[in-house]
């Protein structure tokens, strides 16, 4: 079988594609992207993905993918003997389509939370940019939180790859300790994810992490 090739870096949401390949058992190697560190860019990455964002995955067959919830989606739907995602056939499909939407709209703030010269050039409203972006996250963590009613996961008592996505971000700022306040439900969950045998080695190569 042809790899899948992962244009990604490590901490990044290329961890969560990752990740999904892991539990797949499908064969993949990662390209490492400079476009974390490196505020010149990645002309490699551009010429992959325009967007010089990752994650980038080419399939098997030469197809680009890129978007971080497109890519999840795609690959548990090809996979339905998985069961990373419900099928169009369950009634769990609509709130599936819907978190993993939301999800996205969230990881998308980071494209200016993570790099606020972005929107501005001015340093003090960029530390206010920073700052409210950190508070907007927590609120749409919270949002969700309020609105699911989880069994083992977020979705039932399968591991979906809506649960790599939500563990994954909630990685990152404003951190662990802000997301166990504001989404304690989520919170048991994605610790439940952290600690699957299946991801332990992939998580401490590509995206340790201090638990605050």
């Amino acid at each position: 079988m042809s790899q899948y090739v992962v244009h990604g870096a490590k901490g990044s949401g290329s961890v969560m594609v990752e990740a999904a390949l892991t539990l797949l058992d499908l064969p993949y190697r990662v390209v490492e992207s400079s476009i974390l560190t490196d505020e010149a860019g990645d002309p490699a990455l551009e010429k992959i993905n325009p967007m010089r964002q990752v994650p980038a995955l080419v399939l098997p067959g030469g197809e680009l993918m890129t978007e971080s919830a497109a890519i999840l989606i795609w690959l548990a739907d090809d996979h339905p003997e998985a069961r990373l995602a419900p099928t169009m056939a369950s009634a769990a499909r609509p709130a599936f389509l819907r978190w993993m939407a939301f999800a996205s709209s969230i990881y998308a703030l980071y494209w200016v939370r993570d790099l606020a010269s972005r929107v501005t050039d001015i340093e003090d409203a960029q530390k206010q940019v920073k700052a409210k972006l950190n508070e907007r996250i927590a609120e749409c963590w919270g949002l969700m939180d309020r609105q699911i009613d989880p069994a083992h996961y977020i979705l039932s008592n399968e591991l979906t790859v809506l649960d790599l996505y939500v563990a994954v971000m909630s990685r990152w700022a404003p951190g662990r300790k802000r997301f166990d306040e504001v989404a304690p439900k989520m919170a048991r969950i994605v610790r439940r994810v952290d600690a699957d045998p299946r991801l332990a080695a992939l998580w401490a190569e590509r995206m340790p992490f201090e638990n605050t």
